[in-house]
């Protein structure tokens, strides 16, 4: 398993820093037992000149804030001071390219009577892509993504993730690597912590918002092909669209930008190195270590 904390880790507990191993919390809040919590995955970088930057850290903790009110979740913290928490904690815990883990919790109640309070806490660790950096074999899950209908899917709500939990057990039992969802039409929806984008003649494709989280990475990825005139479509598309297509990745910030060796056994049709998709990888790969920055200072002798 891996090890998250030791004996010297600090966290951000409700506006203190203390000892993780010495960190409580009530076993009968609602969040223990329901599930009933929201959380944001943010990552920070070394950056080219030595700096720590949080990637993205205003959307991350506005996202934060929409997914707690989407909840009926008290809300009462400001990006700003958030933002500047968690830079504080990752010098106290000596850490630059870091996974950042702030959740938002319910206080002890057994009803499900609205709250009048909630808590916060923000952890940091380190760790590798989430799926590892190597083409992965994707298979086309069983589960289905939830019905936006019967929950705020927008929200990044914990108890969401029992549905990612088991699909991507399921692939891993299966010997795959991950799990690709539909959504409950049969359409593609996403990957139990990504998003999905196809590659089929120099364009790219991703699933329409509705029924998926409005990844903070899918995002980016779809400002960098503006930035790089590489055309995508959101649209919506059955996993028989993506069997045979050029290539395809998953996004997500624990994941960053991965590519994939095939779905459901069947191979993408071009070298990851001759797609579109990789020059998106090594474009985010620039971004979040600012170095697209300095090469732009560069040209243009701007500091």
């Amino acid at each position: 398993m891996a090890n998250y904390y030791n004996e010297h880790t600090i966290l951000y507990l409700n506006g203190a820093f203390v000892k993780a191993s010495e960190a409580k919390m009530d076993f009968y809040s609602q969040s223990f037992h329901y599930g009933y919590s929201v959380f944001e995955g943010i990552r920070s970088y070394r950056n080219i000149t030595g700096e720590t930057r949080i990637f993205k850290a205003e959307e991350h903790f506005e996202r934060l804030k929409v997914s707690a009110e989407s909840l009926n979740m008290p809300y009462h913290w400001s990006a700003a001071e958030l933002i500047e928490a968690t830079y504080a904690l990752l010098l106290q815990n000596k850490l630059q390219d870091a996974y950042i883990r702030p959740v938002v919790y319910a206080p002890a109640n057994m009803s499900f009577n609205q709250n009048t309070e909630s808590f916060i806490v923000i952890e940091v660790w380190e760790m590798a892509p989430f799926l590892g950096d190597k083409l992965l074999r994707v298979m086309s899950s069983s589960f289905q993504r939830p019905n936006p209908k019967g929950f705020k899917i927008h929200a990044k709500a914990a108890g969401h993730y029992v549905n990612s939990i088991l699909a991507s057990q399921e692939a891993k039992a299966n010997g795959f690597d991950e799990a690709l969802l539909s959504d409950m039409n049969g359409n593609v929806a996403e990957g139990p912590g990504a998003n999905v984008f196809y590659e089929k003649d120099g364009r790219l494709y991703t699933t329409a918002l509705g029924n998926i989280l409005p990844g903070i990475t899918r995002a980016t990825v779809l400002e960098l092909c503006a930035e790089m005139n590489i055309p995508v479509e959101e649209k919506l598309f059955t996993k028989e669209a993506m069997y045979g297509a050029d290539g395809a990745f998953f996004c997500g910030t624990a994941a960053e930008v991965i590519g994939m060796e095939s779905l459901d056994d069947k191979p993408f049709a071009l070298p990851w190195e001759k797609t579109v998709s990789r020059t998106i990888q090594l474009a985010y790969k620039d971004l979040v270590v600012e170095r697209k920055n300095v090469v732009v200072n560069e040209i243009t002798g701007v500091e």
